[in-house]
């Protein structure tokens, strides 16, 4: 299936456009809080802060995930989108007023907790439903199109809400131009939520023979399935640790990037500066996944999936490592392509060696338990950032902790003796 004949695909395009309208959303209002957060003048920014909000982030989604599929598989995925988008309209005006009225504790905390928690139902219902939009044949590619293009949106969109902020700097506060940034975002999900309006109810499913009976602690039974499957098969549990780890430093690393920007390479004053550097590192990072993602496999081609994993996570720690030896803005760069790039070809390795390994049946059970187990070594990873950096982000401590983590998954939990249980 081409590209041109997904953009052809008139019930594909009515899924697409409640998708990346939300993520060019997602990308606006996190734009936001990252800049509030870290490069608002009136705050100083720390990395104990930056950790609390990868925190705020992904908590969520850890707690809300097992519960997910119980929703999606009872009620309507179309009224669920429905207002799921109407849900955080809400909450992100809520905000907006908060920082207006520069009231920032744990009201705000809560009303930010809530609208990323309700995103993962948003993602999880939009996944579901794509398997009734489109051909079996045709849902590889669609599904590839879909998440990449996805990604592409959210960069955009954090774009955007960078673009208007500078806009905005010049004529009042940081906070107001934050609040007005978020003010855009609620636009934006009003506007997915009459995109989802537009689906029939049953459009995305269950269809009526698909509909799951039982009660919702369901969701905490199918994980504790899962954990008992990959208890069967040790590569793929073994594969999903070294994630963890993976995205975990790659958390960390993320967090010493913005506390150099902000308070070592740039003017702690000059907040600007110190935003434009991010943006560059983030966008040599994102070429980074493009590449990993393109070249694993050719990689797996050659030496197959379990080497391929192994070989470059060991890459990975080696780029890790150079950080440790000098901090430099050449050195960050190359460290965020690298890195990023060697994790995207584990990552995107690793879901296939573990799709490979799981019956249908227990598939959306196994990767509750990865999400879960992903998102929690990555608030791990923050908080080890946040214990480790020091005020400007100056330090070998970390990358070198985080560069014998990847050398030690990639020899101890990926060492043949225990992975390669088979050449595939």
């Amino acid at each position: 299936m081409s590209v041109k004949e997904i953009l052809f695909d008139r019930k594909l395009i009515r899924l697409l456009r409640i998708r990346w309208t939300g993520q060019l959303t997602d990308g606006i209002f996190q734009s936001a809080l990252a800049s509030f957060v870290l490069f608002s003048p009136e705050r100083q920014a720390d990395a104990m802060s930056a950790a609390l909000a990868f925190a705020l982030v992904l908590v969520p989604y850890s707690i809300v995930g097992p519960f997910v599929g119980t929703v999606l598989d009872r009620f309507s995925r179309q009224r669920a989108l429905l207002f799921a988008n109407l849900t955080r309209a809400t909450t992100l005006t809520i905000i907006a007023l908060l920082i207006f009225q520069g009231r920032t504790g744990i009201e705000l905390t809560v009303f930010v907790l809530i609208a990323f928690g309700v995103n993962r139902l948003i993602l999880a219902g939009l996944s579901a439903g794509l398997p009734l939009v489109i051909s079996r044949e045709k849902l590889i590619t669609a599904n590839a199109f879909v998440v990449t293009g996805g990604s592409v949106w959210v960069v955009l969109g954090g774009g955007i809400g960078l673009g208007v902020r500078k806009i905005l700097d010049s004529m009042t506060s940081a906070d107001y131009a934050d609040a007005v940034i978020i003010s855009l975002a609620v636009c934006g999900y009003l506007t997915a939520a009459l995109f989802a309006s537009l689906l029939r109810r049953d459009e995305i499913g269950p269809l009526p023979h698909e509909i799951v009976k039982g009660s919702f602690t369901q969701g905490l039974k199918e994980m504790r399935e899962g954990i008992r499957f990959l208890e069967d098969h040790v590569d793929a549990a073994r594969g999903i640790a070294a994630i963890a780890i993976q995205r975990g430093g790659l958390t960390a690393l993320t967090l010493m990037t913005l506390v150099l920007e902000r308070n070592k390479f740039n003017d702690p004053l000059d907040t600007e500066a110190g935003l434009a550097g991010v943006t560059f590192m983030i966008v040599t990072a994102a070429v980074g996944f493009v590449f990993g993602a393109i070249i694993a496999p050719f990689g797996v081609s050659k030496v197959g999936r379990h080497r391929w994993m192994q070989l470059a996570m060991g890459a990975s720690a080696l780029s890790v490592i150079a950080l440790a030896i000098t901090r430099t803005s050449l050195t960050l760069a190359l460290t965020a392509f690298f890195t990023a790039l060697c994790g995207q070809s584990v990552k995107v390795t690793n879901d296939a060696l573990v799709q490979s390994k799981i019956d249908d049946i227990f598939r959306g059970r196994v990767f509750a338990v990865y999400d879960v187990v992903v998102n929690f070594a990555i608030v791990f990873g923050a908080l080890l950032a946040a214990v480790l950096l020091p005020t400007n982000g100056d330090t070998w401590t970390l990358p070198t902790v985080v560069g014998i983590g990847y050398l030690a998954t990639s020899l101890i939990i990926l060492r043949p003796a225990k992975f390669f249980i088979r050449s595939s």
